[in-house]
C-alpha cells in the first residue's frame, strides 16, 4: 500500500507543466521557468509543515490521508484549468478568459505543492514504523523497494504523461490533451488513496509525541537570545554558542543540537547542485523543443526526454555500489562521503558544459528571428512581373514575379501555409480565418509528419499534393487554380530542426551519474551523522537545500539579462565548479562524528541535569551543586560528574 502511495504521486504535473505555461498559457520561456521553479520549490517547503503537523497534532497515518485528498483536489482543479472550452466562447480554438485558466492553475499547484508536504515526509518514515527493533534487514529491504518505486513512478510519469498531453480532446475544437495529462494522475492518486486506507487495520500506528523540530528551533532561538542578553564582558565566555541554552534545556538535546548544526553549515553550498538538477524539467525540455525527435520506429515528444535520468539511476545506482566504490576501494582511495559529493557537484556542471555546446550548435540551426523591438515582413509577388520595393531605411530591391517561379498566364493563385510546429495550444489558427490560407498545426504524431491534402477545382478536377514536413519546420505552398500548368511551388521559411535529440542523452549521462554519487550519499551521509531522534530535522534540512536550489534559478531566469541560452548554462556551470571548491574546503576539515558515541557519554549526566533543573538550580549555581554532591558522596558516577 505505501509504495502505491509512493509511485502514483509521482506520475504528478511537473513533467508536462513548462510546457503547459508556454504553450497553453502562453508564456515565454523565462516566465514559464520561473513558475516551474517556484512550484518545485514550494513542493520542497511544504515537507517542513508536514512533518511538524505529523509528529504534533495528526499522526502520519491521517497526514497522509488528508493532504493526499487536497494533493488531488489540487490535481483535479489544474485538469479543470486546462480544459479550453470552458471560456472559448466563439468556438476559435482560443480561450477568451485566460486570466480564469491562469488562477484556477494557479490555485491548483498550491494544494498540489501543500499534498505533497504532507506525502513526501510521512510515507517513509510511517513504513518504517511497521518494522520491529530486530527487523534490521526486513526494514532495509522495504526502503531498497521504496526508492525503486519512486524512480519507477518517476519513469512512468515521465513516459505516460507527454503520451496522454499528445492525445487531441476538444468538444468545439481539438487541442493537446493536457486536461487527461493531469486528471489521470489524479483517478490513479484516488485508487492509491484508497488502496492505503483500506489497509488501515493493519498498520502500527504510533500517536504524536511532539515534534523535535521545533524542539531544535526553540532551543536554539533561545540560546541565541540568552547569548544576546549576556553579550557584555562580565559574562563569561563558553565553549559553544549552543551552550548558552543549558539554562533551560538538558546537555543530551544542546549537543545533539550541535551535531546537526554541524551537519547543516555543510548544507550551505549544496542548493547549487539542485538549481542545476532540477533544470531537467524545464530548461533542457524546452531545449529538447527545439531539436528532432524522430528515431525512426517511435517519436520522442520533448517532455519524454526526462526518462533518461531514472532509466539510468536504476542503472547506475547498483553498478556504482557492485563495481565502481568496490574498485576504488581497492585501489586503496579514500574515497569518503564528502568528497564523493563533490565529485558529483562536478559532474553535474559537467553536464551543463554539455548542454552548452549541444545549445551552440542547435543556435546555429535556428532561424534568425527579429527581437522584441523588430519586425520581419515577407513579400510574395504573385505578378507576372517583377515589382520594386523600397523600406524606409532599407536598401531598395525587386521582388521576382510568379511567372518566374513556374505559373503560367491567366492562372490564379491561392495561398496555403502548411507549418508543423510544438504550439500545442496553436494560437496561429486565428491566421486560419481566410479562405485562401490554410494552417497544419501538429504535435509530432508521426503520421502529420507528411501533409497529404487535396485541392478541387469548379470543374471537379483534383490534385492530390503530398509534402514532407520536418520538425520545427515551416513552408509557404503557391498553388495554381487549375491543375494542367504543373506542379505546385513550395518555399521553405524555415528549415527543419537539423540537431537530433539524442545527442541530449550525454548531459542526462553525466547528469544522472552527479545525482547517483551526490544525492544518494548525501543522505547516506546525513543519516548516518545525525542523531538518533533528530533523523527527521536533518531530512527537512536536505529538502530545504532542493527547495533553497529552484529558488536559484527562479531569480536567475527572471533577472538574468544574458542574450544566449548557451551562455546561461555556461553560468551555471561556472557558480557550481566554484561552490563545489568551497564545498571540497568546508570537508576538508569536517571531523566524521559518531552520534551514538556521543550521545552515550550524555545519558550518564541526564539524571543529574533533571535533578539540577528541578531544584531550579541556574548555570552560576551548577559548579557549587556538583562540589558539594562530589563531598557527600564519593562514588564512581558522582565522581565522573
Amino acid at each position: 500500500h505505501l509504495l502505491l502511495c509512493s509511485c502514483f504521486p509521482s506520475l504528478c504535473v511537473a513533467a508536462v507543466l513548462v510546457l503547459y505555461f508556454k504553450y497553453f498559457i502562453g508564456w515565454d520561456n523565462d516566465l514559464s521557468t520561473t513558475i516551474y521553479h517556484t512550484f518545485v520549490a514550494l513542493c520542497y517547503l511544504t515537507p517542513i509543515l508536514g512533518a511538524i503537523i505529523a509528529d504534533s497534532w495528526l499522526g502520519k497515518f491521517k497526514t497522509i490521508v488528508y493532504l493526499s485528498i487536497v494533493y488531488t483536489i489540487g490535481q483535479v482543479i489544474m485538469a479543470i484549468s486546462a480544459i479550453h472550452d470552458i471560456t472559448d466562447t466563439n468556438r476559435d480554438g482560443t480561450p477568451d478568459n485566460m486570466t480564469f485558466h491562469t488562477a484556477m492553475s494557479m490555485l491548483g499547484l498550491m494544494l498540489i505543492a501543500l499534498g505533497t508536504g504532507g506525502i513526501k515526509p510521512c510515507v517513509a518514515a510511517f513504513g518504517g514504523d511497521q518494522f520491529e527493533e530486530h527487523q534490521e534487514k526486513q526494514r532495509s529491504t522495504f526502503f531498497s523497494i521504496f526508492y525503486l518505486s519512486i524512480n519507477a513512478g518517476s519513469l512512468l510519469s515521465t513516459l505516460i504523461t507527454p503520451i496522454l498531453r499528445a492525445q487531441e480532446c476538444g468538444i468545439y475544437s481539438k487541442q493537446s490533451c493536457f486536461p487527461l495529462a493531469f486528471g489521470v494522475p489524479a483517478a490513479l492518486m484516488v485508487v492509491a488513496l484508497i488502496v492505503f486506507i483500506a489497509g488501515h487495520s493493519m498498520y502500527i500506528m504510533e500517536s504524536p509525541k511532539g515534534n523535535i523540530l521545533l524542539r531544535v528551533m526553540k532551543c536554539i532561538g533561545f540560546a541565541i537570545k540568552n547569548r544576546f542578553n549576556h553579550r557584555s564582558q562580565q559574562h563569561p565566555k563558553r565553549e559553544h554558542w549552543m551552550d548558552w541554552a543549558e539554562e533551560k534545556y538538558d546537555k543530551l538535546l544542546i549537543a545533539q543540537v550541535k551535531m546537526v548544526l554541524k551537519v547543516l553549515f555543510l548544507y550551505i553550498p549544496l542548493p547549487m547542485f539542485w538549481a542545476l538538477f532540477d533544470q531537467q524539467g524545464s530548461r533542457w525540455t524546452l531545449q529538447a523543443t527545439t531539436m528532432d525527435g524522430n528515431f525512426g520506429a517511435f517519436i520522442i515528444q520533448p517532455d519524454q526526454m526526462q526518462i533518461v535520468n531514472p532509466i539510468l539511476i536504476v542503472i547506475m545506482v547498483p553498478i556504482m555500489d557492485s563495481a565502481v566504490y568496490p574498485l576504488i576501494k581497492k585501489c586503496h582511495i579514500n574515497f569518503t562521503p564528502l568528497r564523493r559529493m563533490t565529485v558529483g557537484m562536478l559532474l553535474a556542471a559537467l553536464a551543463f558544459v554539455a548542454a552548452a555546446l549541444l545549445q551552440i550548435q542547435i543556435d546555429q540551426t535556428m532561424p534568425n528571428f527579429p527581437s522584441s523591438s523588430q519586425i520581419q515582413v515577407k513579400f510574395l509577388n504573385l505578378e507576372n512581373t517583377s515589382v520594386p520595393v523600397e523600406v524606409e531605411g532599407q536598401e531598395p530591391f525587386a521582388v521576382p514575379g510568379f511567372d518566374d517561379w513556374f505559373c503560367g498566364p491567366g492562372s490564379h493563385i491561392y495561398i496555403y501555409r502548411i507549418a508543423i510546429c510544438r504550439d500545442e495550444n496553436c494560437k496561429a489558427r486565428k491566421q486560419c480565418k481566410p479562405i485562401a490560407r490554410l494552417l497544419f498545426c501538429t504535435d509530432l504524431i508521426p503520421s502529420l509528419l507528411r501533409a497529404n491534402f487535396t485541392i478541387v477545382n469548379e470543374e471537379g478536377q483534383t490534385c492530390h499534393y503530398i509534402l514532407q514536413l520536418g520538425f520545427g519546420s515551416s513552408y509557404t505552398v503557391l498553388i495554381p487554380s487549375t491543375f494542367s500548368f504543373g506542379e505546385s511551388v513550395t518555399i521553405q521559411d524555415i528549415e527543419p530542426n537539423g540537431i537530433h535529440m539524442a545527442w541530449q542523452v550525454i548531459q542526462y549521462f553525466l547528469m544522472t551519474c552527479g545525482e547517483v554519487v551526490f544525492s544518494v550519499t548525501g543522505l547516506d551521509f546525513s543519516y548516518a551523522q545525525a542523531p538518533s531522534n533528530m533523523k527527521s530535522v536533518l531530512q527537512a534540512g536536505w529538502l530545504l537545500t532542493v527547495a533553497v536550489g529552484n529558488i536559484i534559478v527562479l531569480i536567475v531566469a527572471e533577472a538574468g539579462s544574458l542574450p544566449d541560452q548557451w551562455a546561461e548554462y555556461v553560468l551555471f556551470a561556472s557558480l557550481l565548479v566554484a561552490v563545489s571548491i568551497i564545498f571540497a574546503v568546508m570537508a576538508y576539515f569536517y571531523t566524521y562524528m559518531d552520534p551514538m558515541e556521543i550521545e552515550a557519554k550524555f545519558m550518564d549526566l541526564e539524571p543529574e541535569e533533571k535533578k539540577r533543573k528541578e531544584l531550579g538550580m541556574t548555570t552560576k549555581d551548577n559548579l557549587a551543586y556538583v562540589n558539594n554532591e562530589t563531598s557527600n558522596n564519593t562514588d564512581d558516577k558522582q565522581t565522573k560528574i
